[in-house]
């Protein structure tokens, strides 16, 4: 359920976190030159130390924002390597502006979607989720095969 609200979950994290992150540049005028992102990633891994980087977000996309490029920091453990940290770096000078704080539906969201495509703890857990789903069937068949005797008689 978490996952099918991605959008909104996103939408509300742009209005509440990244809003606050770029409330400096608010009546900033729009850039005119920005800085080469060739060093985006060095900036960011030293910025936010133990973390990996994810993915670039580049001015005015819909994950940054017109003065800054968003790099987005995920941790090396299992658990923390689905919750994304972003790391906000001036477009013009790459100086590091904010490191964002996840909300805690932000967690929510990328707790749950290693659940849903079974990415949590490698082949054992695909198993246990198979055999589960397999339980389940099994399950299934049997209480509609007692109604279709059941029917019968």
């Amino acid at each position: 359920m978490i996952s099918a609200c991605a959008d909104l979950i996103i939408d509300a994290w742009r209005q509440d976190s990244l809003s606050a992150m770029i409330e400096p540049y608010k009546n900033a005028p729009p850039l005119t030159r920005r800085a080469p992102a060739s060093d985006l990633l060095n900036i960011a891994t030293k910025a936010a130390p133990g973390m990996q980087p994810d993915f670039i977000a580049f001015p005015g996309t819909r994950f940054s924002s017109e003065h800054h490029y968003a790099v987005f920091m995920k941790g090396s453990s299992q658990l923390t390597s689905h919750l994304l940290t972003p790391v906000l770096i001036d477009a013009s000078t790459l100086a590091v502006t904010a490191i964002g704080e996840r909300p805690w539906y932000m967690d929510a969201m990328g707790m749950s979607q290693p659940l849903h495509f079974g990415d949590y703890g490698g082949m054992p857990m695909k198993i246990l989720w198979a055999a589960l789903d397999v339980l389940t069937i099994i399950v299934l068949s049997s209480g509609v095969y007692l109604w279709i005797v059941r029917r019968k008689t």
